[in-house]
């Protein structure tokens, strides 16, 4: 992309922030919501394979990038080349195997160099660096992901899985003595361990699950569109007769 585009849109950003009402408004918390909104519209583009959609939520997440480091320029935090130096700074650190002499085998030791590196840039907690704000199946396999590559982990998935059997075990203990707290407390200890054993097996449970969210309103949905078909509702039908729909909406679907 030739220089002069990017630094007229750069440009088109400025002279928004200075002529249009709105966008002089704004600030960085009062866009953050927004950037959030964009991300998982990026996300579900790529998810449904719509490369021209992605085109367009890419552009929109280059528009809150200049804009937030637009807004920043004018109160003297920092600029868009502050942004673009440092963030270039920082992949050439932490790839020393291919700007430095490090030598590596294989992605497993680049990741674990990179959360060195990261330490090494004054990071006090090797799970320093993962949002709050993150779903929590996502943010429990990445805590996961962090303190495996410092060696803290099961040597197998058999050992993980073990380690859910036992969770599951002292959850249903809690539900046996009806015990609000324990089981709010053991239901997350059996997420956690069953997020962990995803990640033995290379699945991503944040994935996983939003993918069977979308195959539930599906199914469900089709329920709906049968019994309105027969005159008929979810609101006056039986759990058999929508059990039965649901097995067919698995048939016709699969």
């Amino acid at each position: 992309m030739p220089n002069t585009e990017f630094q007229d849109f750069v440009e088109i950003v400025k002279r928004l922030r200075k002529e249009c009402p709105w966008d002089r408004e704004q600030t960085h918390h009062s866009i953050r919501h927004s950037l959030l909104e964009e991300t998982y519209e990026t996300i579900e583009a790529i998810e449904n394979n719509d490369w021209e959609e992605l085109r367009k939520e890419l552009g929109d997440i280059l528009l809150h990038v200049v804009l937030h480091s637009v807004i920043a320029e004018e109160t003297n935090e920092f600029s868009l080349l502050d942004v673009i130096q440092k963030e270039s700074e920082k992949l050439i650190h932490r790839h020393p195997h291919i700007f430095g002499n490090v030598v590596v085998k294989d992605s497993k030791e680049v990741k674990q160099n990179w959360e060195r590196l990261k330490m090494q840039e004054g990071r006090t907690s090797i799970l320093e660096g993962i949002p709050k704000e993150l779903p929590s199946l996502q943010r429990a396999f990445r805590l996961q992901d962090k303190a495996a590559k410092v060696g803290f982990e099961w040597h197998t998935k058999e050992d993980a899985w073990k380690k859910f059997d036992e969770e599951l075990n002292e959850f249903q203990e809690a539900v046996e003595q009806n015990d609000a707290l324990s089981m709010e407390d053991e239901f997350g200890d059996l997420l956690f361990t069953l997020v962990n054993y995803a990640r033995y097996i290379n699945i991503q449970p944040e994935n996983s699950l939003r993918s069977t969210c979308e195959k539930f309103i599906s199914r469900f949905q089709f329920i709906e569109q049968r019994l309105k078909e027969k005159g008929s509702d979810v609101q006056h039908s039986s759990l058999e007769e929508m059990d039965s729909l649901w097995n067919e909406a698995k048939q016709l679907r699969k």
